[in-house]
């Protein structure tokens, strides 16, 4: 295959797409424990493109493959079995390799899928652009691709994936992250968000509104914020940081301050606030604040109190400052949250 100025990802790229169009040799990588729906819907947005390039006269852009380290590779607990197009030998410079997502026991699964890391490694050293799907994102960041690098995953397991690769830079609330050639995505369905702007990137605008039309997307969504749930990062060995935040989340609705819960654990402030943050990956005000949110959240869903009401259950009594940092947090005002998930 001509690879020549098919990839430019360490420069800037010109994205304008012609009839000419060279053609575009996908790899959908097929790890063991992958989620199906993740591997078939990239494979249907790639095959619809094509369909429709061919309904406007032009060539098909997309040559996709299942690439997988068998031939056969069982999913759904031998419900399915996916059959490769080809193995990750036969399969040589392509110009994008899709990681789909990966489900049940993460950490364990990639000892299962690390034989994909050389192949992965060198190819994205050949001017490969590599794309990981929500949790596809462990299995990218286990080829050390990601070092130094900001990347989404599922908001489920972002503590997980911050204590397995620190030096990652990990961002809660975006939908998808490009940084050198490398796309990630947030959590489950945002890897359509992901789609679309690969789809955008090779082929051009219309297209993509075309496609986010076909598959009723909002092509516009750019934050997985407003659907995350706060679970608080308590994977850590530190009891005394424990204890204070079993405090805050039994007592949301008093004021509380660094001086007051640094008093209950016989600690100075500093020596709190970094402890704090070391075991939680929050500061102290952050942790308060969301811990206030994610209830303030869950009674909006209710929809039997006013965001008033809800507001100072929580325990603000300005209502500018309570949609301030509702808005920070979930990217969404009170009012629209009520209104989206109000049952």
């Amino acid at each position: 295959m001509n690879h020549v100025n098919t990839t430019k990802h360490h420069g800037d790229r010109d994205n304008v797409f012609s009839e000419i169009a060279p053609m575009k040799e996908i790899a959908i990588i097929v790890p063991h424990k992958t989620l199906i729906s993740s591997l078939e819907d990239t494979r249907n947005m790639f095959s619809k493109v094509n369909e429709y390039l061919c309904q406007q006269g032009k060539k098909i852009l997309f040559n996709i493959k299942l690439v997988g380290l068998t031939r056969e590779v069982n999913l759904g607990n031998g419900l399915y079995v996916v059959k490769a197009d080809a193995l990750i030998e036969d399969v040589v410079k392509p110009d994008l390799i899709i990681i789909p997502s990966i489900n049940e026991e993460i950490i364990p699964l990639l000892t299962f899928n690390l034989r994909f890391n050389p192949w992965i490694i060198q190819n994205y050293l050949q001017g490969c652009e590599i794309a990981s799907l929500c949790t596809g994102s462990f299995l990218l960041a286990s080829t050390g691709l990601l070092k130094e690098h900001h990347c989404a995953t599922h908001w489920q397991y972002a503590n997980e994936f911050r204590a397995y690769f620190p030096d990652v830079k990990l961002v809660d609330d975006k939908i998808i992250t490009e940084q050198n050639g490398i796309y990630t995505s947030g959590g489950s369905t945002s890897y359509w968000n992901l789609l679309l702007h690969l789809v955008e990137k090779h082929t051009d605008k219309e297209t993509a509104i075309w496609a986010s039309k076909y598959f009723s997307l909002d092509i516009s969504r750019n934050s997985q914020s407003q659907f995350a749930i706060f679970y608080g990062q308590k994977k850590h060995s530190d009891s005394e940081v424990l204890d204070i935040q079993e405090y805050i989340e039994m007592n949301y609705a008093e004021k509380l301050t660094v001086e007051t819960l640094a008093s209950r654990v016989n600690m100075g402030r500093r020596t709190f606030e970094r402890r704090f943050r070391k075991a939680t990956n929050n500061s102290v005000l952050e942790y308060c604040q969301r811990v206030k949110i994610e209830v303030a959240k869950k009674q909006l869903e209710a929809g039997r109190k006013t965001v008033n009401e809800v507001m100072h259950d929580v325990g603000y009594g300005d209502i500018n400052a309570f949609r301030e940092v509702f808005y920070k947090i979930t990217g969404v005002t009170p009012v629209e949250y009520r209104q989206k998930y109000n049952r």
